[in-house]
């Protein structure tokens, strides 16, 4: 008889940067809070959004000098998989100080520099990860150049999701990121089945919505969200593409673009408003984009349809506000009792 142990999970693997955030400006009256930022808040999320049937594989880095306590952050997780594993690795870890200026306006500046992936690291790690779906953030903005993340999407037969985030950012000589116009845009989009950007990215990728739509789709991206912040958030979908289901895996060696589904028809565009959080004075806006994306794809990969999937994300970007820091934030997200 079956109990059931043996049933193989599904897999999502992450990639991105842990980053240690020293905070100023977010309680007006308090001193700088340092707390883990970056990837954990997506991997918060994913852990709130995913349901049973599926694990989290980390393909991250870490430096040496905060990998012990990467770990320990990890294995906070259940939905971490029993055989993750991070790459510490000689180098000390990204480290970021934010000065906000309100609740959707502030300044980073970078220090430390974990190195970004090569293809010739990556890929054995991809190959026994045995995964199912990808999720990629680019926190530091160079975890993968343009090479690297289209063999990565010629190789891997699953859905890839990317929040492009800080590959439109340059870093300055004293650390600050400025915005930067994205080069071989329609390369990039190749590269994903399903991608974020938030206003000031969009920006720096195309003169207007439309045509950074028309260049994704054109690429085979199948959907394209946009994050507003408080104005919520607005998606273009390809013709077909209402689920993850709808995405044709690939079953072998490709590298040609590939949309939603063969479906012909127009575009699909709506817009979703963004839920009010239940805090009272300031809340804490840190990785809300991070928890909206990583809601938005563990509820597609859950069984969501895409508006379903995007008013799941929005309410969990406002109970992120609502909560302080990525540590507990899984449970917060979850509804659980947590004093924060």
């Amino acid at each position: 008889m079956n109990d059931g142990a043996s049933v193989r999970k599904k897999r999502v693997g992450v990639i991105g940067s842990f980053v240690w955030d020293v905070i100023h400006g977010r309680d007006k009256r308090a001193v700088p809070v340092e707390e883990w930022g970056g990837i954990t808040y997506a991997l918060a999320a994913l852990d709130a959004g995913l349901s049973d049937d599926w694990e989290i594989v980390p393909l991250l880095k870490v430096g040496d000098d905060l990998a012990d306590r990467a770990r320990h952050f990890i294995r906070g997780l259940r939905h971490m998989a029993p055989d993750a594993a991070l790459v510490a690795v000689p180098y000390p870890n990204n480290r970021v100080e934010l000065r906000y200026h309100d609740a959707e306006r502030r300044s980073e500046f970078l220090s430390g520099g974990v190195p970004g992936w090569t293809w010739l690291g990556l890929k054995p790690l991809l190959e026994s990860a045995e995964l199912d779906a990808l999720y990629v953030n680019f926190l530091s903005g160079w975890e993968l150049d343009l090479e690297t993340a289209q063999l990565l999407r010629a190789h891997f037969p699953g859905p890839i999701y990317c929040d492009l985030h800080m590959l439109v950012m340059a870093v300055q000589p004293d650390g600050l990121r400025v915005p930067r116009p994205l080069p071989d845009v329609a390369a990039w989009c190749a590269c994903f089945d399903l991608l974020q950007v938030n206003e000031e990215e969009m920006a720096m990728m195309a003169p207007d919505p439309m045509m950074l739509a028309a260049t994704a789709m054109a690429a085979g991206v199948s959907c394209l969200s946009v994050t507003l912040g408080s104005q919520g958030s607005i998606y273009v979908a390809a013709p077909g593409f209402h689920t993850i289901h709808d995405i044709a895996p690939r079953r072998a060696l490709a590298t040609g673009p590939r949309g939603g589904s063969s479906a012909l028809g127009a575009l699909r565009t709506a817009r979703a408003p963004a839920v009010i959080a239940n805090v009272q004075g300031d809340g804490d806006p840190t990785g809300c984009g991070d928890v909206w994306g990583a809601t938005h794809f563990s509820r597609l990969l859950s069984g969501d349809n895409l508006e379903t999937a995007m008013r799941a994300a929005a309410q969990a970007a406002a109970r992120n506000v609502e909560h302080r820091g990525a540590t507990g934030l899984a449970s917060y997200l979850r509804g659980e009792l947590h004093i924060s």
